[in-house]
């Protein structure tokens, strides 16, 4: 049947499962949206207050879901509003199809009305990108992208459709939905030479990343600790893979890691790390990291063996086959002296006088409150990083958070698409600062009436950035003081959520018991200290072994 771009781009995105994308109208798109009209009974269009929050909105999707996460847009600013969105994606490896709009291809390169040059402007922020001359092109361009988005290491791709494109006719022939494409099976001589290196390990740690959370590898990981009695963290992405009540699960990695986690890395004698970088964010002084362990590395992207940190062993492989033959291959053992040096550090760890305040004891009740299976947003600052360390995930996927760009304003986009590829109540934490930087999206929450909870935690100021002050530049606070007047829970009902205000744990509890209750969105404005801090906390270009736990404490 002949069909024309725009409803090609309908079709096609229906063909290959696509059920909700997130947008924004505007002159080069709409005739596409009046496809997305004429078919809103076959797929679902949400409609964002800003096209940066339809871009985290299709991120959220896309973790929340593990499919790919599709967001429309017009040319210009309309596309530019993506770029951070697609930023994002790219640096965590999220599987995110972005199609724009641009002049029809007679006015490419005149400097025409709101023409932009967007597939060279995100060449360096995509898996790939495509620009469609030809009608005729269109439905398989837009599979190819989707095969690409969701293949291998995931990521973003964008299609830029010129308006002329969209309005001409052509064939239209159905296809089945594209199958992805995994990692190579594993090398057997690799998986032999990480058998014996684990058996000649006497402190063996098993350190996994997103790449683990997208393969889900959870439970390989877990019998391979068990059966070569090793330990497990995981860098800030991997959180949500491991339960928690895993008694071997330490916690995450990093510059505010966890305290046992990130001491008994750096004792160990072998590193095995799985679908993770070893970025500078969670190994520190890369030439000092762990320098005595040897180290093994999985993942399926051979880009990133050796990329950071060097390694003994790196295997560019599907994650789950080397792991089940491994755990087929290797020897058991025990550990006995490594067990009791875990426990003397969880010990070290439980005396700890930092994890004792008004934000860490909201994280734990909000844990001990919501389902399994509820969806965890964050926004990015100290927030983030108190969620990350108090929150007890037992459920697979409910940890939507911005790692790589580390995005101030991700979490209102995110927690409303991670809400629609769940299906489930999501809760995000916020701070005053990166709330303030797309609270508009609250708008949309409510009018699609998304079950989202907010927990704004309202200092003032700019937390993170004030403890670096703090720590490292002679509390010389410069611009990291809000000094606005705003009235959260006013603004939240302003746009129809209904607010809460607590300023002490047991307000907390209460404002939270209800709020999570509600069938829409959602607000707690949360009044805590602008002086508490994220600890422990390692130096920029430090080590493990030296961790910074109080403002004037230094080991």
């Amino acid at each position: 049947m002949r069909l024309s771009g725009a409803e090609i781009v309908v079709e096609t995105l229906i063909e290959q499962g696509i059920k909700t994308i997130f947008g924004y109208p505007g002159g080069t798109v709409i005739d596409i949206y009046d496809q997305l009209y004429r078919n809103s009974d076959r797929i679902e269009h949400i409609l964002a207050a800003h096209e940066q929050g339809a871009a985290h909105a299709a991120d959220g999707y896309a973790r929340a879901s593990g499919e790919v996460g599709v967001v429309l847009a017009t040319s210009g600013p309309g596309a530019t509003n993506l770029v951070t969105g697609i930023a994002n994606a790219y640096l965590d490896s999220v599987p995110m199809l972005a199609i724009t709009g641009n002049v029809p291809n007679s006015l490419i390169g005149r400097d025409s009305f709101q023409e932009i040059d967007i597939t060279g402007i995100t060449l360096p922020i995509t898996k790939h990108n495509f620009f469609v001359h030809r009608v005729e092109d269109l439905a398989d361009t837009l599979r190819e992208a989707i095969r690409i988005a969701k293949s291998g290491r995931p990521g973003p791709v964008l299609v830029d459709i010129p308006k002329d494109v969209q309005g001409a006719k052509c064939e239209f022939i159905s296809a089945k939905p594209v199958e992805k494409k995994g990692g190579v099976p594993a090398d057997d001589a690799d998986v032999a030479k990480a058998a014996s290196m684990i058996a000649e390990a006497g402190r063996p740690f098993i350190y996994f990343g997103g790449g683990a959370v997208r393969a889900g590898a959870g439970e390989l990981i877990a019998k391979l600790a068990d059966k070569i009695d090793a330990y497990i963290g995981c860098s800030m992405m991997g959180l949500s893979e491991v339960p928690v009540s895993n008694k071997r699960f330490l916690g995450m990695q990093g510059m505010h890691g966890h305290y046992a986690s990130s001491k008994a890395m750096a004792k160990s004698d072998l590193i095995i790390g799985v679908g993770v970088r070893f970025s500078d964010r969670a190994t520190g002084n890369t030439s000092k990291f762990s320098a005595g362990a040897r180290k093994i590395q999985i993942d399926i992207d051979s880009a990133e063996l050796g990329k950071n940190v060097d390694i003994n062993l790196g295997a560019a492989c599907d994650i789950c086959d080397f792991l089940t033959k491994l755990i087929d291959k290797v020897e058991a053992k025990q550990l006995p002296n490594w067990e009791a040096k875990i426990e003397k550090l969880k010990g070290q760890e439980a005396e700890q006088e930092f994890t004792d305040f008004l934000p860490a004891d909201a994280v734990r009740a909000v844990s001990e409150i919501v389902t399994p299976d509820t969806e965890i947003a964050t926004d990015v600052g100290q927030h983030q990083m108190w969620v990350a360390q108090y929150f007890g995930f037992e459920g697979k996927r409910t940890w939507i958070s911005s790692g790589g760009l580390g995005t101030m304003g991700f979490g209102m986009g995110a927690a409303i698409g991670s809400s629609y590829g769940s299906g489930k109540r999501t809760v995000l934490f916020t701070g005053d600062g990166s709330f303030g930087m797309n609270l508009n999206e609250l708008a949309t929450a409510v009018t699609y009436n998304v079950p989202l909870t907010i927990v704004l935690f309202n200092n003032g100021v700019l937390g993170m950035v004030r403890q670096w002050q703090t720590l490292f530049y002679d509390k010389k606070y410069s611009n990291t003081t809000l000094n606005r007047k705003t009235d959260f829970v006013a603004l939240a009902e302003s746009f129809g959520a209904k607010g809460y205000r607590a300023n002490d744990l047991e307000s907390f509890k209460k404002a939270f018991a209800d709020a999570y209750s509600q069938e829409g969105p959602t607000l707690i404005d949360l009044t805590i200290d602008k002086d508490l801090k994220v600890l422990p906390m390692m130096r920029p270009g430090g080590t493990f072994d030296k961790l910074i736990i109080g403002e004037e404490a230094e080991e």
